[in-house]
């Protein structure tokens, strides 16, 4: 069962790709030299393309100083980590307790332990900072209680982890140092597609537009440069028209989202696939031309795209993001 495969995300994240991982790997270069990663959130992508024996080199990020120093401590201090999660209790005045205090204060086992617990204990799995940065979410209540120790993942993602370089960055000084035959896989804060279904604030400050176009101004530069690159992100009209017209294919395919503050906002969603390279006939689908295997909706996404500007893929999802 893919779930229980290790190395897989020790923390659950808005967005995460668990549930879309088959489709993405399809898409995965057969081949690339080193593997980027800039928005790193819990790394669904990259462990599933370790336990596929494809990742020779890696360079994970993130501009979350707090998620990069959990990666840090289970690389290089994976048993303090366990010892330190050992000792706390499921308890609600723990919860706040530990929410209480300041990372930065922290040493990077502690930090790690910290963060794993709020993720496993906070209301629905979800990580949200307010402008102060400061960690926000309450208390989740949950049907039994949680596996807040999973020792036998969190040795395997150190490993996993062990000749990896994890940096805190912003995904251009990151993305500057990709050359030809690397490939770059990005997962940015999605565009959102109404003004009420924004949800960026994973850092203070967020991920503005003008972020989004440095990404597409940097993804053309990767282009240029012969490294293959796949985005993902929302299905809204400006995806489209901004990296279309730049050489970069767009795929949509239907995803199931459990984590949301709201739970009426829970559920299917349209989400967008691109690549900058050709993706060889046998990667979709076998013994079908690529062509033939895309299945256009009777619905289109908002905005009147013509039929051949997107192909479109149904994905069953399963029930949850990560572990």
């Amino acid at each position: 069962m893919l779930g229980r495969q290790v190395p897989r995300p020790f923390l659950k994240w808005a967005g995460g790709k668990t549930q879309l991982l088959d489709e993405l790997v399809r898409r995965v270069p057969k081949r690339f030299e080193t593997y980027y990663e800039p928005f790193l959130g819990s790394g669904a992508l990259f462990f599933h393309l370790y336990r596929l024996g494809m990742i020779k080199r890696a360079v994970l990020s993130d501009i979350n100083k707090e998620l990069i120093a959990t990666y840090v401590a289970i690389r290089d201090s994976v048993q303090d980590v366990i010892d330190i999660l050992s000792t706390f209790p499921y308890d609600r005045d723990h919860f706040y307790h530990l929410r209480s205090m300041d990372p930065d204060k922290l040493d990077f086992p502690m930090v790690a332990a910290r963060m794993i617990y709020l993720n496993k204990t906070g209301y629905n799995g979800l990580y949200r900072v307010n402008r102060r940065g400061q960690f926000n979410v309450p208390f989740g209540s949950q049907c039994g209680k949680p596996k807040i120790v999973d020792r036998e993942n969190l040795i395997a993602v150190s490993r996993a982890l062990h000749s990896v370089e994890i940096l805190c960055a912003d995904f251009g000084d990151i993305l500057a140092r990709a050359v030809s035959n690397d490939f770059v896989y990005c997962d940015p804060p999605y565009v959102p597609i109404s003004r009420t279904s924004s949800f960026t604030q994973y850092q203070p400050g967020g991920f503005t537009e003008s972020d989004q176009i440095r990404l597409r101004v940097m993804c053309e530069f990767l282009s240029s440069n012969g490294v293959s690159v796949m985005i993902s992100n929302s299905s809204a009209d400006s995806v489209l028209s901004r990296f279309r017209p730049h050489g970069f294919r767009c795929e949509f395919v239907n995803a199931r989202r459990f984590i949301n503050s709201v739970g009426s906002k829970r559920g299917v969603v349209l989400e967008s696939i691109l690549t900058n390279y050709s993706i060889r006939l046998s990667e979709v689908h076998q013994n079908e031309t690529f062509e033939d295997s895309l299945c256009v909706p009777s619905v289109r996404p908002a905005g009147g795209m013509a039929q051949d500007d997107f192909s479109y893929v149904d994905i069953v999802g399963v029930a949850g993001e990560g572990p």
